[in-house]
């Protein structure tokens, strides 16, 4: 199901600020202020939430079944109707969205969450590949995303100029960076890819209110209403793929409506220059739409948590009327394996 058969909107957005390392602060310490900040921007309780479901990695935090003492943070009284997702918060909110589409629930808090610091997140980011062919080999995601840039410029459809351009545009829209060490941003990680190409490690928190029908019009004056959400994955194998394309953003993009009319707004989940060239074309996104606003990945990435926020910036653009219809992207998995895409819209002035 990609069009709502019932009107969903999320209500409130709420981010934490985003840190290079946050070694004296636990996961629930993160959490509760962002949670407290979108539930009281909804003007709701605990007790109001019929659905809760969370997005994060154990193998991120580095012990299994983390996300139940991040459950602190919600509270543990009330008893909740709760889940999880292993993957970023975009996709705890696609989960939230068939909830309350099903009528089993009229309001959901979903939230998502990510301490980068605590480890190598390019070793961890590894064992999301294929465990007999890739994942011995070590490529982790730099090298990966490098393949694809160089793809891209191997076909003329960049080069490292305009791959600047990009990270210069967006890191001067989004929060204050986070500290990369000592090296230039023009040095290389993995050719082509410079510093300034690649996102910034982080640690963050993110949290969304949805809201049906006349709940969310009592919530809040403006709702950013779903309108259509689908989400579509590339072969397992980066072999078999053509990393200059992303066929899985645009079938989900068509799935969700995206082209049905144009949109004014793209929150893009490109942690790599090079990928917001990939969805720009997948998109079919021109020079009138203003793309990530917010800064995107390259400004601020708190890995399990950056997609989550791409929905929570674009709903936040409408519901202060800065943007009528908006289209928001998350990824997971290398190159742009996974994508979701979601098309938001204010209502009718």
């Amino acid at each position: 199901m990609t069009h709502a058969a019932r009107d969903v909107a999320i209500v409130a957005f709420a981010q934490s600020a985003h840190r290079r390392r946050t070694d004296g602060l636990s996961e629930v310490e993160t959490l509760m202020p962002v949670l407290h900040d979108a539930l009281g921007q909804a003007g709701l309780t605990a007790r109001d939430i019929d659905f809760t479901c969370s997005g994060s990695s154990d193998y991120l935090a580095g012990r299994a079944f983390s996300f139940t003492m991040a459950l602190d943070g919600v509270g543990a009284w009330p008893p909740i109707a709760e889940s999880h997702v292993e993957t970023d918060g975009a996709w705890a909110l696609y989960e939230a969205w068939v909830k309350i589409l099903t009528g089993a629930a009229d309001t959901a808090l979903v939230y998502a969450y990510g301490t980068s610091s605590a480890g190598d997140v390019r070793d961890v980011l590894t064992r999301q590949l294929d465990p007999y062919y890739l994942a011995p080999l070590w490529p982790d995601p730099v090298a990966l995303a490098a393949l694809q840039a160089r793809a891209l410029i191997d076909a003329g459809e960049t080069d490292e100029r305009a791959l600047a351009d990009i990270a210069a545009r967006n890191r001067a829209a989004g929060p204050p960076g986070t500290a990369r060490g000592t090296r230039a941003a023009d040095d290389y990680v993995v050719a082509p890819l410079r510093v300034r190409d690649c996102p910034p490690i982080g640690d963050g928190a993110a949290a969304v209110v949805l809201a049906a029908g006349g709940t969310a019009r009592r919530i809040h004056d403006r709702p950013a209403w779903i309108r259509g959400i689908d989400h579509r994955v590339e072969a397992h194998a980066l072999g078999v793929r053509d990393l200059t394309e992303s066929p899985s953003t645009r079938l989900a993009a068509t799935r969700a409506g995206a082209f049905d009319a144009p949109v004014d707004t793209a929150e893009l989940h490109a942690p790599f220059t090079s990928q917001e060239i990939v969805l720009r074309k997948a998109l079919r996104l021109g020079d009138d739409v203003t793309v990530n606003p917010s800064g995107g990945a390259l400004a601020a990435n708190p890995v399990m948590a950056a997609g989550l926020i791409r929905l929570g910036e674009a709903a936040a653009r409408i519901h202060r009327g800065a943007s009528d219809r908006a289209l928001a992207h998350a990824t997971a998995g290398p190159c742009l394996q996974q994508n979701l895409v979601a098309v938001l819209e204010g209502e009718t002035r």
